[in-house]
């Protein structure tokens, strides 16, 4: 460290602390950041979306409410902190053979519904999509990730509002007996409704 004349730091020595120091407050705030999210994502997906309180992050990620207050002041930005690190959905590989791509996507959908809890958080997204810009915005990205291989495989039969309507219904045989029945499809259910979504986009 370089001292002037004066014995003062000089210039070049007070902006090199100032990084050090910005830097130091930057990883911080980003290992902070990432612990609550993991923590808000574990907490909405095991316990529901009425458990994602500052208390009960701030438990689960070990931090104290104050913090969580002063960074993420209200529920909604807990929320988005979860959605965020939620990341991609998992997809089926398409081989090129409609039926099997479709049985296959819808699978690899319902078996995420069970491993990645998505029906917890797709209430949530219902509830607050609809008055909060950021959680709309997330939603989107979430149903177009979601939807993006089966819209793909589909619109080699299908377009337009036809191609719309079937890949709707392919979201709601897994999404319907999910949140209105509290369980998943059967495989025999899954290869059922792509036969019929298949005979309806052929019969024109």
């Amino acid at each position: 460290m370089t001292n002037g004349v004066d014995g003062s730091l000089d210039d070049h020595s007070i902006d090199d602390r100032r990084r050090n120091q910005t830097s130091a407050e930057d990883a911080r705030v980003a290992r902070t950041r990432a612990d609550v999210s993991a923590a808000a994502l574990e907490v909405l997906t095991t316990e529901g979306w009425d458990a994602v309180t500052h208390a009960t992050v701030a438990r689960v990620a070990g931090y104290s409410k104050t913090t969580l207050y002063t960074h993420w002041p209200s529920r909604v930005d807990l929320l988005g902190l979860a959605l965020d690190v939620l990341g991609e959905m998992p997809h089926h590989t398409p081989t090129g053979d409609l039926r099997a791509d479709l049985i296959g996507e819808m699978t690899v959908f319902r078996d995420a519904v069970l491993s990645l809890r998505l029906d917890r958080i797709l209430l949530a997204l219902a509830h607050w999509g609809a008055t909060e810009d950021d959680i709309a915005r997330v939603r989107t990205r979430l149903v177009a990730d979601g939807e993006s291989v089966v819209r793909t495989v589909l619109g080699r039969v299908a377009g337009g509002t036809r191609l719309d309507a079937a890949v709707a219904m392919f979201s709601g045989a897994v999404i319907c007996p999910v949140l209105m029945y509290g369980e998943t499809p059967t495989d025999e259910v899954v290869a059922a409704a792509v036969d019929i979504v298949l005979h309806g986009v052929a019969t024109d």
